[in-house]
Order: C-alpha cells, then sequence, then structure tokens
C-alpha cells in the first residue's frame, strides 16, 4: 500500500509516519514544510492542482492528512487548518487516482459537555474557541467533499514529543526547571479541567487501521475515560520523583479558565473505534507520563 503522508514532521505526524514504517506493505511518501519532508509543499499557499500533478505521480491509496496548527491567530488557523484541507480535498477530487483520505481532527469540534457524559459521533459539535471552529470547519469540508474519507476525532494525545505549549508539556517543564534550581514548590494553573487523554502511539495505531478500513464519517479516538488535570499533574511529579509541592494558582480576572473551548469536561465515546476500526487504547497513562517526564528530563 503506497501511502501520501501530510504533516508528517508535527507531534502526530511523527508518530504516525513510525508506525507506517513499521508496516512492511507500506511505501510511504513524507509531504511537509520542512527539510526532513520526502517533498516540501505548504498546504496553506500551495496550487491544489500542483498538489494533484504530485498525487498522480506518487499514485498513493491513502492519504492522511496530520497537518495543521494549534494555536495561534484566526488568519493563523484559517490557513492551516480550513484552507489546507481545502486544497487536500480540491486535489484529491482533481486527481486521476482514487485514493483514500484519512483528516486527523480533534476533540474540540465538540466544545463543552455535561459532566460525567461520553461524547459520541452523533453530538451536535459546538467548539468553544477558534481553534475547534477551525477544526471543524475542516470535517465539513472533507465530509462534504464526495471523497472516500473519514475523520479521526482525536481527543487529547499525550506520551513521547508532547509539546511544551501543551498542558502536560507545560507541568512537565515547570517541574524540570523546579527540579534543576531546587525549588520546592511549583505553581500551576488550569488545573480544574476533566480531559480524555489518549497516548499518541494509539493515535497512530488508530490512523494506520482507519487507512486499512473502509470506515467513513467520524470516528473518535480517545481512552473513553476522563481524568482530571490536576492528578494528572501530580502522577507527573510523582514519575519525575519530585517531593516539593504543586502550588494550584488562581486563573486571571479576564482570562477562561479552558482555553481549548471544552469546559470542564471532555469524554469520548469510543465504541465506534472499536467496532468499525477494530481499534482499542492499549498504552496506560503512567508509560505515557514516563515518557512525557523522559524527553523534558533531557532537555537542556
Amino acid at each position: 500500500m503506497r501511502v501520501l503522508l501530510l504533516g508528517a514532521d508535527g507531534f502526530l505526524g511523527r508518530h504516525v509516519a513510525e508506525r507506517l514504517l513499521a508496516d512492511p506493505a507500506c511505501q510511504l511518501t513524507a509531504l511537509g514544510r520542512s527539510d526532513d519532508a520526502d517533498v516540501r509543499f505548504d498546504l496553506a499557499s500551495g496550487a491544489p492542482g500542483v498538489l494533484a500533478r504530485f498525487i498522480d505521480a506518487v499514485h498513493p491509496g491513502v492519504v492522511i492528512n496530520c497537518a495543521g496548527a494549534t494555536r495561534g491567530t484566526a488568519r493563523d488557523l484559517t490557513r492551516h487548518n480550513i484552507v489546507a484541507v481545502a486544497t487536500v480535498c480540491e486535489a484529491l477530487r482533481r486527481s486521476a487516482v482514487a485514493a483514500r483520505l484519512v483528516q486527523v481532527g480533534c476533540g474540540s469540534e465538540y466544545g463543552p459537555s455535561q459532566a460525567g457524559s461520553s461524547i459520541g459521533e452523533d453530538a451536535a459539535p459546538r467548539p468553544g474557541g477558534p481553534y475547534g471552529v477551525s477544526k471543524l470547519a475542516a470535517t465539513e469540508l472533507v465530509l462534504g467533499s464526495g471523497l472516500d474519507a473519514v475523520v479521526l476525532r482525536v481527543f487529547t494525545p499525550v506520551g513521547p514529543g508532547t509539546p511544551t505549549g501543551a498542558p502536560l508539556g507545560r507541568v512537565a517543564e515547570a517541574l524540570r526547571r523546579a527540579m534543576q534550581s531546587g525549588d520546592g514548590e511549583v505553581k500551576l494553573g488550569g488545573l480544574t479541567a476533566q480531559r480524555d487523554f489518549v497516548d499518541v502511539r494509539d493515535v497512530a495505531r488508530a490512523v494506520h487501521a482507519a487507512s486499512l478500513s473502509a470506515a467513513q464519517g467520524v470516528v473518535n479516538i480517545g481512552s473513553g475515560r476522563a481524568v482530571r488535570m490536576r492528578d494528572m499533574a501530580a502522577a507527573l511529579a510523582h514519575v519525575a520523583g519530585f517531593d516539593g509541592a504543586l502550588r494550584e494558582l488562581d486563573d486571571p480576572p479576564h482570562a477562561s479558565p479552558y482555553p481549548d473551548g471544552c469546559g470542564a469536561w471532555q469524554q469520548a465515546d469510543v465504541r465506534t473505534a472499536r467496532d468499525r476500526l477494530g481499534w482499542r487504547p492499549r498504552i496506560a497513562l503512567e508509560e505515557s507520563l514516563a515518557d512525557v517526564w523522559m524527553e523534558a528530563a533531557c532537555r537542556v
């Protein structure tokens, strides 16, 4: 199977590439904006016709799109999460190759939900922030494209390579600095949210399974269990061997306590992934956190 991977240099994309390269039946071509990509191409500014010609040349059976922006201005999010996906869909429509599209979406497309509930794919999306809005728009483009396509709504990925800008990445960095300087206290904000954390390597397995399946529409990818950020921070401190105090800061008066727009609670219903992809999460959060800390501890 020939696979064209878009966004191979990102947090999710790197793990998807690793998973695909481990499959001897897969021939992988990586497209991205970095020098490490097989082909350099900017989806936000490149022409669909150029991408279509490249798809014809590679002749993939599957195109996987892990590209996108998680933060930035409304213009940045529009370019990298909406315009880029419109370019991919138009290129696939123009191409002579009948490739399947696997689009990586996110749980932020749903927005806030009721505490204790699990969000199914039939829930009405009500994103609470610009990132979720941009990813939902991308999903609608894919679903309305007429292509053989599936959208994986990934909830909160964690594990090796977790960006320092992500909530758990910030906690790991704060712990590293405290331990390096000998501080006995770490001050942290935004610990009241409960999120559905899923290991990034399990996400890569789900993407691989989706590329081989006939599933269409939207499929949730998560652990199926919400965990409080405060508990995740405490567990990470335990893994790190930090025996000081974790002090929870009050949020600034005009700042949202939930910058991802998902409110206090989010938990995925992952039965569709089990039934249509044959996928279940395998990696325990303890292992994910150990890998987050291992990378943070080695950072200079």
